[in-house]
């Protein structure tokens, strides 16, 4: 059995981007919605905080729907 160490190497460096990636992109949506509740309870408007935050999520969630796909496929 021989095993190619350069297709592992690249298939991990592929997931640990993607996943880092990720939490990063999850992560910014909560700290959008954090900052848009501090504004809320301070009397202001964090509109654009808001709209990141589920622009975020949704990119988060088509990063999911994607790899599903790719599983399926």
């Amino acid at each position: 059995m021989k095993i190619d160490w350069a297709a592992l190497g690249s298939v991990f460096g592929v997931s640990l981007s993607a996943t880092v990636a990720l939490v990063a992109l999850f992560t910014l949506g909560l700290v959008g919605l954090s900052k848009h509740e501090t504004a809320t309870e301070q009397g202001g408007t964090a509109t654009v905080a808001r709209g990141g935050a589920y622009a975020c999520f949704a990119l988060c969630g088509l990063a999911v729907v994607y790899a599903i796909y790719l599983i399926v496929s």
